[in-house]
């Protein structure tokens, strides 16, 4: 116990030390908080440009399929405005589909697609936005719920069935109305998170038709086998692939492996062949907010120099 006397003296250092962790504790609780909820920002590339030709996108439903027997799947389709029959289009496809197709939202593919083309950016480009599948009956509204039922098995396998599944059953459906290029230099292919390592995939296995991939937060954990493909890019003979990966330092670390960890591990493995390769990194978890506002430069970073891969 203090004397009484003692108190008045001690009263304004009491002052001063409250005083003093206060001042030292209100920026960890309010500036410094802030400052690391800042949410990303999109830049002009995400907006609409009325000074540009907007293309068209369309909805679709493959009823089922060969590769992945019982499933059923909707699909979008965007058709620049300045695609002609004459002069075939380059591709990009899209896991989770839903995900890209808006307006709005982290990605907005009309808007930006319609913007670099425009600018010359990119090339004259038909994407494919395409739903993992269900084994039910469709819901109404596409999303993450219910959660297709066949994602995993089309998305996680570290094999060629996903490839397969576009070039016999999809690609043939878009190309009865639309001409597509044969050159898999102007085919690219991008998803998030099991998407992600699906575009991977697809690339991996068919080079001799997609070389360009972008994977946002990709799973290259062990999900179904996807943290062997760092030893496998290591102990396989070069591929014509540019691949760009993005994830953020807060990304998931489950039983399954560390996100993170694992793109820098895929980064090593493309890094040791000289492969033609990005890792962007934010400070994001699990979702589209980083990659969605830098989807613009990722697609000039993937698409650069397309003009002298064109016939």
């Amino acid at each position: 116990m203090f004397p009484t006397s003692s108190i008045p003296r001690l009263f304004p250092a009491i002052v001063t030390l409250a005083t003093a962790l206060f001042v030292f504790m209100t920026p960890l609780h309010s500036a410094s908080l802030k400052a690391a909820e800042k949410p990303y920002e999109h830049g002009p590339d995400s907006k609409p440009n009325a000074a540009h030709p907007q293309g068209k996108v369309t909805e679709h439903v493959l009823q089922d399929s060969n590769v992945f027997p019982g499933t059923k799947r909707r699909y979008s389709l965007y058709v620049p405005a300045q695609y002609t029959p004459e002069q075939p289009a380059a591709l990009m496809v899209f896991q989770d589909g839903h995900a890209f197709t808006g307006n709005q939202g982290d990605f907005r593919v009309p808007v930006v697609f319609d913007n670099l083309i425009a600018k010359g950016l990119m090339p004259i480009t038909i994407a494919v936005m395409i739903d993992p599948g269900h084994k039910a009956e469709l819901p109404n509204k596409r999303g993450w719920k219910p959660t297709p039922a066949n994602r995993s098995v089309e998305y996680d396998s570290v094999n060629g069935d996903y490839a397969k599944f576009l070039l016999t059953e999809v690609l043939p459906l878009i190309e009865k109305k639309y001409r597509i290029t044969e050159n898999p230099n102007l085919r690219a292919i991008c998803g998030n998170s099991s998407g992600g390592i699906c575009a991977f995939s697809v690339a991996w296995h068919r080079p001799d038709r997609f070389r360009k991939v972008l994977s946002h937060i990709g799973s290259f954990v062990d999900l179904r086998g996807g943290h062997n493909y760092p030893p496998m890019i290591r102990k396989t003979e070069k591929k014509p692939i540019r691949v760009l990966l993005q994830d953020g330092e807060n990304d998931l670390d489950n039983r399954f492996g560390n996100w993170p960890l694992a793109n820098r591990q895929m980064a090593k493995a493309l890094s040791y062949h000289d492969y033609d390769y990005k890792l962007v990194f934010g400070d994001g978890g699990h979702d589209g907010k980083h990659a969605g506002t830098i989807f613009p430069d990722s697609l000039q970073w993937i698409w650069r120099g397309w003009k002298q891969e064109t016939p």
